[in-house]
């Protein structure tokens, strides 16, 4: 028994869900995956799959294996790309995630950028906003907006966002201005789940933040969409300050309530700080990190 190999279908199984999942995935008969499990499984001399027919989920042995397996897989994949000449010049893969408006409005003309500058590396770039963990899923460098939390994680600054309201002229000429939060009672809003509640905008920092009750005539799940009902007259949204850029230059939108703005978030780029660190990565940082940067300061 090859165990690497094995080690590598079990992960695949884990990861797909099931044995025919990863079967597909491997492009490999069912039922190699399913021998190359049951040696591993007999070699140990433990369960590590409970399979049912309806899910398959990992034993207490499976679960502390599985990390093991990841751990090793890649400390062998490192050790393959350092012998490759990846630690001597910048080439390979990298896997970048960023939050999608984000990425397709700032990244996107950076990694463009960078390709052309390193025509021996590829870029995967993932746009979601869920946070993607780096080890789990084996991303190489991330694009964060917020607070980060403690981590090993490695983190360079590259700017800051605001949370602005803003509204179209045609609206505030029919409904007025508001000038303090307390008169969102009586303006229609625009809601989405990503930012932040649905029944409270927060303003303010520090002991002086203030939540502020706002009544939605319209919730979507994007802030795409909410700024382009905001821009057609439906009511006031809050948004980050990158997501509206182009539509305050256009004057399709103005921003109000500024004086009351909560704290800017950080823009981070983050990765996982390994020794040695990949020319191919070192490379990708130290060219995206000024340009993000000159990138945001002239967003607002």
């Amino acid at each position: 028994m090859n165990r690497l190999d094995a080690m590598s279908v079990l992960v695949a199984v884990v990861d797909a869900g099931s044995l025919s999942a990863a079967a597909r995935l491997l492009d490999m008969p069912l039922t190699t995956v399913s021998r190359k499990v049951a040696d591993l499984e007999s070699h140990l001399g433990t369960r590590l799959l409970r399979r049912t027919t309806r899910q398959l989920s990992l034993t207490e042995a499976g679960l502390s294996y599985v990390a093991a397996c990841r751990r090793i897989l890649e400390e062998i994949g490192e050790a393959e790309r350092a012998a490759a000449g990846e630690y001597a010049s910048p080439k390979g893969e990298l896997v970048v995630t960023a939050p999608e408006m984000f990425g397709r409005l700032h990244v996107v003309p950076v990694v463009a950028e960078f390709l052309a500058q390193y025509p021996e590396i590829g870029v995967d770039l993932v746009l979601t906003d869920r946070v993607v963990h780096l080890m789990d899923e084996h991303a190489d460098a991330a694009i964060r907006i917020g607070e980060l939390p403690d981590s090993t994680m490695m983190a360079t600054g590259v700017g800051t966002v605001r949370r602005v309201v803003c509204a179209s002229p045609a609206y505030l000429a029919l409904h007025g201005v508001p000038a303090s939060p307390k008169d969102l009672a009586a303006h229609a809003c625009v809601t989405f789940e990503v930012l932040a509640s649905m029944r409270a905008w927060m303003f303010g920092t520090g002991k002086s933040q203030l939540s502020v009750p706002v009544r939605s005539r319209l919730t979507v799940n994007t802030a795409e969409a909410a700024i382009a009902a905001a821009t057609l007259g439906v009511g006031l949204v809050r948004v980050l300050s990158y997501q509206v850029a182009d539509a305050i230059r256009a004057q399709a939108l103005r921003v109000v309530l500024e004086a009351f703005e909560s704290t800017p978030l950080p823009v981070s780029l983050v990765h996982a700080g390994q020794t040695p660190l990949p020319l191919k990565l070192r490379a990708f940082l130290d060219f995206a990190t000024p340009r993000l940067r000159e990138r945001i300061a002239r967003i607002m």
